[in-house]
């Protein structure tokens, strides 16, 4: 699905609504939730779309059946979820559950803490989770939240890449022009201006964009041979370099690759509009007809450049300034997640509700739930493979996946020596996404981790962040378009801390500092 990422957008819009946050319990116990008579249960999950509800087929409904319970489901929306949201939250009807990481964030379920129950005492009882925890300790770690408790179950999706966004580079206008694919920094802004001046598209006239919009952040792409990374929005542009937590956009590196963005757009080789234009133009010049657009940010070639994909290859990482080679790589944030499975204090029979939730821990279970189920979105082989299979025509692999199962959200853990017992149709995007993360995952770096806060925590950086993020998008993007980073840097550092940097990043740091206390423990 196509959309430009700005940078920090919703990495602020998630903390934004911490504003909301009102004076918090420590959980709710149902009293109720001990009724071990209860086999009923209503719980709410979100959808993208509506793709209807063949999801709970299969799996779904085999796994109800063997643990003894009748589920339910409240199927919303996403785009009418936001609306209905508060009223589901406030209207004293709550379901028993909630389903997928979707459906609420970190500080919704902070703002409405006594809706929730702590769960660590049924977890006892889960074999399948406690296996999945001992196997990857980084799954409590995140769960775990800042009082001791846990309030939801995580995930670990299967057959995901270390890589996340990357360059994609127009490989016929390249071989055009009798180019090597470039190696270095130096040798892309050759390309580059080879792309602006010799007209690789054939049709005569000067309408050839080097460097244009994909679907990930713009600078960040570009600057990212000088040490730079594009994280998940939800990592707030925390990094870590030399084994500490920094704010990237007011690194070294980040200073040196903007200067050098700023000479590159200087002599024509960015989109004049690449900051000002929405999404919808930026699409139309990737997606168009001719191609135009040689080098662009995204998940695969297909993503960003639709029709035109197969004129587009990946980039190798370029070596930097000083001699190394990066990639954008965020697995905590893109594999991992927590806020999966919640219950809500109006749930009796907590012990069975969450026996049946444990079945979503298995290898099979995670795969059907991926892929979609077996006979359905998958196929188990007689050696014990697993094949997902291929969808019908005109249905894409992914919204193949999405109508047949929960992919994304909901509780799952599948280790990464599973992988190799699943077989891709080389069709699937998937395949495509793995075959270059299996060539350019060794230039992978640690990324932030997916850490909790408190309640205050959040809070107190929602405001913070909401201006911090702001302001670096708009200097950011002066600088490249305007120039003047050496002459301005030092009052740009000074604004910020005036912002509040200095005390977000110090609550970033002990958020780390007790993410990594219980990881260790």
């Amino acid at each position: 699905m196509f959309g430009k990422k700005k940078m920090f957008q919703l990495g602020t819009v998630m903390l934004a609504s911490a504003v909301l946050l009102a004076g918090c319990g420590t959980g709710s116990s149902s009293s109720n939730a001990d009724d071990s008579k209860n086999t009923s249960f209503r719980i709410a999950t979100v959808r993208w779309s509506d793709w209807g509800k063949a999801f709970l087929k299969g799996f779904v409904a085999k796994s109800e059946k063997q643990a003894g319970i009748k589920v339910k489901w409240d199927v919303y929306v996403n785009s009418d979820w936001g609306d209905k949201k508060s009223v589901v939250m406030s209207g004293g009807d709550l379901p028993d559950a909630f389903w997928g990481s979707i459906a609420l964030s970190d500080a919704e379920i902070a703002k409405n803490q006594d809706s929730f129950i702590p769960l660590e005492k049924y977890i006892k009882d889960m074999p399948n989770l406690q296996k999945a925890f001992k196997q990857d300790p980084k799954l409590k770690a995140m769960v775990t939240s800042p009082d001791g408790h846990i309030y939801s179950l995580p995930k670990k999706t299967p057959m995901r890449p270390l890589i996340a966004n990357q360059l994609f580079i127009n490989k016929t206008w390249l071989d055009k022009l009798g180019l090597k694919m470039p190696d270095t920094y130096d040798e892309f802004i050759q390309v580059l201006q080879a792309f602006k001046d010799k007209d690789p598209n054939g049709n005569g006239k000067k309408d050839e964009i080097p460097y244009g919009a994909g679907n990930d952040d713009s600078i960040l792409n570009f600057i990212q041979p000088f040490g730079i990374f594009s994280p998940n929005a939800a990592a707030q542009n925390m990094v870590m370099q030399d084994g500490k937590p920094v704010f990237q956009p007011t690194s070294l590196q980040y200073k040196k690759g903007l200067t050098a963005m700023a000479d590159a757009y200087k002599k024509g080789l960015i989109d004049p509009q690449i900051f000002t234009e929405d999404t919808s133009q930026a699409q139309a010049k990737v997606q168009a007809k001719t191609a135009i657009v040689g080098v662009a940010p995204g998940w695969t070639a297909d993503a960003v450049f639709g029709a035109n994909a197969d004129q587009y290859v990946a980039l190798p990482p370029l070596k930097g300034p000083d001699g190394n080679r990066y990639i954008n790589s965020d697995p905590d944030h893109l594999n991992y997640a927590r806020n999966e499975f919640l219950v809500t204090k109006n749930a009796k029979n907590v012990k069975k509700l969450m026996q049946w939730a444990d079945k979503f821990y298995t290898d099979d279970a995670s795969i059907q739930t991926y892929y979609g189920s077996f006979g359905i979105g998958t196929k188990k082989l007689s050696d014990g493979k697993i094949q997902v299979l291929t969808p019908p025509k005109g249905q894409s692999s992914d919204i193949f996946a999405w109508t047949n199962s929960f992919r994304d959200f909901g509780p799952k853990y599948s280790p990464t020596s599973f992988d190799k017992d699943v077989v891709l149709p080389k069709s699937n995007g998937d395949y495509t996404k793995l075959a270059l993360d299996k060539e350019y995952r060794k230039y992978a770096k640690p990324a932030f981790p997916n850490v909790t806060y408190t309640p205050e925590e959040l809070q107190k950086m929602s405001q913070q962040y909401t201006d911090i993020s702001t302001y670096v998008t708009q200097q950011s993007s002066k600088w490249v378009t305007k120039g003047g980073v050496d002459s301005s840097w030092d009052d740009y550092v000074s604004k910020l801390n005036q912002m509040g940097l200095k005390d977000f990043v110090k609550t970033q740091v002990t958020a780390y500092n007790r993410y990594e206390k219980q990881l260790n423990k």
